[in-house]
């Protein structure tokens, strides 16, 4: 009895600093009070936290831990009525959210994304509205963009049509104006998801001209049917994100777990791994899967994936063209007719 008492204890203790530090992040990142008043804030919820672990180990440790119940009881409380909204003050090009119907084999979608970009702060605008031919889908593409070296990537997919038209489908951490991309703050209902729709012109090539970022390419094996099956699901997530919105957050619901779970819908016999999290692997996973291309060993295939060179000269070149251009040497990709 002494032993399990003293591993209880323990095990208190141990969530105990796990609340502490998730408790610190917390009000750091929501509590509504200036930097000054929110570092305050902290400090005294962390004394709380760790001084209340401390006193499970003396002779007060119920007043301890009904101390600590009670604070993280409130925590929660209040954590809870922060909620995601579609309202805001939206960063260029994250102020829409695309929709999606299907009669027959027509798709139409509205707010598709197709801004002309000279910089991140200098674009023109252009939310159109298409109409696609899900008969005519005949490949999908996955694209990673990395931009803060190997481990960590952006996951996009793009849909091919035989009359040389692609859509690329890209999940996002839905900024603000002025707002900066935080990979911790992500950890804390810091921004909400946002599923963008656009031209390759504009979402591959903000990447590979605009920011300087490597994007790498590749040609999955995928069956038409199956094709839809995927682009379908994704009409389906981002009408439901337009009717109720989300948080991103960078572990649970980023850009490659939502990819993930929109793919195993239509293939549930797909296995988790630990590169959906660290996604800059995702491609090396994919291939093993024999989901790419495998005319070529992979470190081969990978090297020939990258895109952003190839973006760069065709800076001038309208769609599709654009989109013919950075598949130039790609396996798998045949130019269409």
């Amino acid at each position: 009895m002494r032993f399990f008492r003293s591993l209880s204890l323990w095990a208190l203790a141990l969530a105990a600093v796990g609340f502490a530090l998730w408790g610190a992040g917390a009000l750091w990142f929501q509590a509504p009070f200036a930097a000054p008043v929110r570092l305050l804030l902290c400090g005294l919820w962390l004394v709380l936290l760790l001084g209340g672990a401390a006193g499970l180990f003396s002779g007060r440790r119920w007043q301890a831990l009904g101390a600590m119940a009670l604070a993280v009881a409130a925590l929660l409380t209040w954590w809870s009525t922060i909620l995601p909204t579609n309202e805001g003050d939206w960063a260029g090009g994250l102020d829409r959210t695309v929709r999606g119907s299907v009669d027959g084999d027509i798709l139409t979608l509205t707010d598709v994304r197709d801004f002309d970009w000279r910089s991140e702060s200098d674009f023109t605008p252009r939310w159109e509205t298409r109409r696609y031919d899900l008969s005519k889908l005949v490949s999908v593409d996955l694209l990673a963009n990395y931009w803060m070296g190997e481990p960590i990537a952006h996951t996009l997919l793009s849909f091919g049509f035989s009359d040389g038209r692609f859509l690329v489908w890209s999940i996002e951490m839905r900024l603000r104006k002025g707002q900066q991309f935080s990979a911790l703050g992500g950890l804390f209902k810091t921004a909400e998801l946002i599923s963008l729709a656009g031209d390759e012109r504009d979402i591959i090539r903000l990447r590979t001209n605009v920011r300087r970022e490597d994007v790498r390419l590749f040609r999955m094996n995928t069956r038409p049917v199956v094709a839809r099956e995927i682009l379908l699901t994704y009409v389906d997530e981002a009408n439901d994100l337009a009717d109720r919105p989300r948080w991103y957050n960078t572990l649970t619901t980023n850009c490659t777990t939502v990819v993930f779970h929109i793919v195993r819908a239509v293939a549930p016999g797909m296995p988790f791994d630990w590169r959906v999290l660290v996604s800059g692997y995702l491609p090396d996973f994919a291939y093993e899967r024999g989901a790419l291309d495998s005319s070529l060993p992979f470190p081969q295939l990978r090297e020939k994936s990258k895109i952003s060179p190839r973006a760069i000269a065709a800076d001038a070149l309208p769609s599709p063209a654009f989109s013919q251009a950075i598949r130039t040497h790609v396996p798998g990709f045949l130019p269409a007719r």
